[in-house]
């Protein structure tokens, strides 16, 4: 079975090269309040879309997270390419504000079946000409927290497209989906993330799970909801290993710098 290798480090500053996969990042935001490192998920994005309201999240909250300067020096600087969505959250002024910088907008508001990130991440996966597919890895602000059925439409979004790796993230945390096709590795940023992390089965339960690195590790051990999960477990090293029968979502929690 092959090897996924997985890093955060597009939470660091500068990504170091030669560490893990070389990955090529695009952006969606969501309509929750910003994490306080948006700008540093901006600046490692190749492309940067909002999913609805977030745009509002990008045009109230963006200039709160840099006080010295211009509101509208930053709203410029931190222009989306993309707005996609039902368009039934973004305000009017902040549509046509970016509408008048050049933004892309996409009106899906007769698609009432899909949430607005499966709609954005549809369009990265089968639009986005100038992304490498190959190598590309979403990364989504706000997309945790809020309202819970917002909460498990993003986690589903995981399972729509396990294909893709997609991190889903708020200020206090991350997940994403390990799937059962591959075995992985997580090399752990210690600076910025962790210790806490969880280990959790949804949708059907884990068989045999096997982990090194954990201070609680699993040994070909059983986690289904009724029974045992690994919840509030603890990294103990810069190195993850997991390999399931199923797929799992791995979570870590995010440093407060």
């Amino acid at each position: 079975m092959d090897l996924m290798h997985h890093s955060s480090t597009f939470l660091l500053p500068t990504i170091p090269l030669h560490h893990g996969p070389s990955l090529t990042y695009a952006l969606v935001v969501l309509n929750q309040t910003l994490p306080r490192f948006a700008p540093l998920l901006w600046k490692h994005a190749q492309l940067r879309l909002c999913a609805d309201g977030g745009a509002n999240r990008v045009f109230d909250e963006m200039p709160l997270l840099f006080p010295q300067e211009d509101a509208s020096d930053v709203r410029r600087r931190y222009k989306p390419d993309v707005i996609k969505g039902d368009m039934d959250s973004i305000r009017k002024e902040v549509l046509d504000f970016y509408r008048s910088l050049g933004t892309e907008i996409i009106d899906k508001s007769h698609d009432q079946d899909t949430t607005d990130l499966h709609k954005c991440i549809t369009y990265i996966r089968d639009f986005a000409p100038d992304v490498n597919k190959s190598s590309l890895c979403i990364l989504v602000a706000g997309a945790l927290g809020g309202r819970y059925d917002h909460e498990m439409g993003n986690l589903n979004v995981l399972y729509c497209f396990s294909a893709l790796r997609i991190v889903l993230l708020s200020d206090d945390s991350l997940i994403y989906l390990l799937p059962r096709t591959h075995h992985h590795e997580i090399h752990i940023q210690t600076s910025v993330e962790g210790p806490h992390c969880g280990l959790i089965p949804i949708g059907v339960p884990s068989r045999s799970s096997t982990t090194t690195g954990l201070r609680w590790n699993l040994n070909n051990t059983e986690m289904r909801f009724g029974g045992l999960i690994s919840s509030s477990n603890i990294v103990v090293g810069e190195k993850v290993t997991v390999q399931s029968d199923t797929d799992l979502l791995w979570t870590i929690s995010i440093k407060k710098l």
